[in-house]
C-alpha cells in the first residue's frame, strides 16, 4: 500500500477533499474486514451514534393530535382529511394531553406548552396551530424565513447555546431557518456575492484547520478570493499542540484589505473553541477594521461548558450558523439556523455600496419590494436561496422547523442540564479511551470539544523515538500512508488532517459514531501503525 501512496496516483489522491477520499479508505478497511474477520472501525464521518430520545418521542406524538384535528376538520372514507383549525385548538390540545397523558411523548408536550405559555408569552392558540400545521405540513413556510414561534424558541435556545444563558445585551437576532448548517454556509457566501460585500479577488481570512467546504468554496472561480489563513499553530511547553492561535498572526486582519473571517468554533477538526486572547484579539482587530464581516460556524459548541460564540462576543459583526444536527443526534432531519443580529455590519455596507451597485440591486430585488434599500441582508439570503424568483415558497419544511422546536425546548427546558452532562460525559469518556490505548492519559482542557481528536503523528513520532524517526517518516513516505495502513492493516477508517489545512501527518478521527470501546481498539491501532514505521527506520538503519 505504501508503494501506491508513493506512486504518481499519489499525487491525485493528495488533491481529493478527506471526505471524497474517505470512500477509498472505508474499502480498503472493508477489504481488511473482510479477510480477517474482525470489525469496521470507522471513525472518518462525524456523525452521531446516539439521537435524542424524549424531543423525538413528543413529534411523534403530536403527530397523532395533529391528526386527529385533521380529521376532525373533516374526514372522508377515501382517506382524504382536512387541516387543523385554530379556533379553539388549544383547548382542544389541553383536553386530548390529559386523555393521552400516559403515551410516550405527551408529558414532554404538555411541559412544552406550559414553558411557552410561562416563558414566552405565546398565543395558545397561534402557537398550536403553529404545531399542528408545521408538523401535517399542509401549507407553506410561513413566514419563509422561519415560523414565528420556532424563531422565538430558537432564540430563546441560542442565548443559551451560544451566549451560557448571557446574551449581548439589547440585541435581538433574527434567524433564517435552514437545511443544515451546510445549506447555511452555501446561502452566505452567494448572497454575498450577489450583494457586492464581497467580490471576486477580495481578501478574507480563514482560521484553520477547518471544515474542508470553507478551504473548497473560496477556490472557485465564481469567488476566486484571496485568502490568508491562520493557522492554529501554537504549542505548549510539552511540544504538544494547544490547537490555538498567535494574537501576532489575528493582528493581521487589522488591514481593512480582508473584508472577511470564516471560522469553525469549536474547530473541526481540532474540536477546541477558542481562546481568550484570541476572542480579545478579534475585539481589537475590528476596532481598527470595523466593517470586517465574520461567519462562526457554531455546530460543536454546545460540547463545551459556557460556550460563548463570536456573535455572543461581537453580535454587530458577526452571523451564526448552527446546526441541531450533532449535539441532537440529527444529521438527517438537516435542521439549522442562520443568525443576523437586527443591527448588524452587513445591513451597514448594502447602505454604504456605490450608486452603480444599488442600481443593480434594485432591479435584482425589483420583483420583491418596492423599497429595496429596505431589504435586509438576512431576508435577501432567504430570497437567494430560491434564485428570488422563488421567494414565495422558500423556507425549511414546517416539519422539520416543529421538530427543531421540540430540540430546542428539551434544552430550555432542562433546568439542571442532564442531557447536556450525560452529552459532554460520553464524548470525553470516548476521547480518554482513546488516548489512554494510544499510550497517553491527555490533561484536561475546558476548552476541548472533544467531537474530533486531531492527532499530528510527527508530533508523537518525536516524543516517542526523537527527531531522527519523526525526520526518517516525513522525508521516506507520504502521509496518506498511515490513514491508508490504518485501513488496509486494522480496518480502522481515519480522515487525513491535512485536508483540513491542518499539520500534513496529522489525522482526523471522529468521537461521535463509535462506542467508548471501540476507541480502545482504534487507539491501539493508530499506536500499531506508528510503531510499524519506527520498526521500518530501525531496519533502515541497521542496513545502512
Amino acid at each position: 500500500m505504501d508503494n501506491l501512496i508513493n506512486s504518481p496516483i499519489d499525487k491525485e489522491l493528495s488533491k481529493l477533499s478527506p471526505f471524497e477520499l474517505k470512500g477509498r479508505i472505508i474499502e480498503m478497511a472493508n477489504e481488511k474486514v473482510k479477510k480477517a474477520a474482525n470489525t469496521l472501525l470507522n471513525a472518518g464521518r462525524g456523525n452521531p451514534n446516539w439521537v435524542a430520545a424524549e424531543s423525538r418521542n413528543a413529534f411523534f406524538a403530536l403527530g397523532q393530535f395533529a391528526m386527529s384535528e385533521c380529521n376532525r376538520d373533516f374526514s372522508l372514507p377515501e382517506g382524504i382529511a382536512g387541516v387543523p383549525q385554530k379556533n379553539g385548538i388549544a383547548m382542544r390540545f389541553e383536553a386530548w394531553i390529559k386523555e393521552h397523558a400516559s403515551t410516550s411523548g405527551v408529558d414532554f408536550l404538555r411541559r412544552a406548552y406550559e414553558y411557552c405559555l410561562e416563558e414566552l408569552a405565546v398565543d395558545p392558540d397561534s402557537l398550536i396551530e403553529e404545531w399542528a400545521g408545521g408538523i401535517i405540513g399542509h401549507n407553506y413556510p410561513t413566514p419563509p424565513r422561519i415560523l414565528t414561534y420556532t424563531e422565538q424558541i430558537c432564540r430563546k435556545y441560542l442565548d443559551w447555546a451560544l451566549a451560557a444563558g448571557n446574551p449581548p445585551a439589547g440585541v435581538t437576532f433574527d434567524l433564517f431557518a435552514v437545511e443544515g448548517s451546510t445549506a447555511g454556509m452555501c446561502y452566505a457566501f452567494d448572497v454575498l456575492k450577489q450583494n457586492f460585500l464581497l467580490n471576486k479577488g477580495d481578501s478574507i481570512a480563514i482560521m484553520v484547520p477547518v471544515f474542508t467546504p470553507y478551504i473548497e468554496i473560496p477556490t472557485l472561480s465564481e469567488f476566486s478570493y484571496d485568502v490568508l489563513n491562520v493557522k492554529a499553530d501554537t504549542m505548549n511547553a510539552d511540544g504538544l499542540h494547544t490547537w490555538q492561535y498567535d494574537p501576532a498572526d489575528i493582528e493581521k486582519l487589522k488591514d481593512t484589505k480582508y473584508k472577511m473571517l470564516f471560522v469553525v468554533n469549536p474547530s473541526n477538526p481540532p474540536s477546541y473553541a477558542i481562546d481568550g486572547p484570541t476572542i480579545e484579539a478579534i475585539k481589537e482587530v475590528v476596532k481598527e477594521n470595523p466593517n470586517l464581516m465574520i461567519l462562526s460556524d457554531d455546530v460543536y459548541g454546545t460540547f463545551v461548558e459556557g460556550y460563548r460564540s463570536l456573535v455572543s462576543e461581537l453580535p454587530y459583526n458577526t452571523m451564526s450558523c448552527y446546526s441541531f444536527s450533532k449535539y441532537f443526534g440529527a444529521t438527517g432531519w438537516r435542521v439549522a439556523v442562520t443568525a443576523v443580529a437586527q443591527d448588524n455590519v452587513f445591513d451597514r455596507l448594502l447602505a454604504s455600496l456605490p450608486d452603480d451597485k444599488k442600481t443593480l440591486l434594485n432591479t435584482r430585488y425589483q420583483s420583491l419590494t418596492m423599497d429595496v434599500p429596505g431589504l435586509k441582508f438576512i431576508d435577501r439570503m432567504v430570497a437567494e436561496s430560491r434564485l428570488i424568483a422563488l421567494n414565495h415558497t422558500a423556507g425549511l419544511s414546517t416539519p422539520q422547523q416543529v421538530q427543531m422546536s421540540m430540540f430546542a425546548l428539551s434544552s430550555l427546558m432542562d433546568k439542571d442540564e442532564v442531557y447536556h452532562k450525560r452529552m459532554i460525559k460520553i464524548i470525553h469518556d470516548r476521547y480518554d479511551a482513546l488516548w489512554k490505548s494510544f499510550g497517553f492519559k491527555m490533561p484536561n482542557d475546558p476548552l476541548r470539544a472533544d467531537y474530533y481528536s486531531e492527532i499530528d503523528l510527527l508530533v508523537w513520532a518525536k516524543k516517542l523515538y526523537g527527531q531522527e524517526f519523526a525526520d526518517y517518516i516525513d522525508k521516506t513516505y507520504n502521509p496518506l500512508a498511515a490513514v491508508f495502513r490504518l485501513a488496509s492493516e486494522t480496518g480502522s477508517v481515519v480522515l487525513n488532517g491535512d485536508g483540513f489545512d491542518g499539520p500534513k501527518w496529522s489525522i482526523r478521527v471522529s468521537l461521535a459514531n463509535l462506542n467508548e470501546e471501540d476507541f480502545v481498539r482504534l487507539g491501539a491501532n493508530i499506536r500499531t501503525i506508528l510503531n510499524q514505521f519506527a520498526d521500518e527506520w530501525k531496519q533502515s538503519k541497521s542496513n545502512a
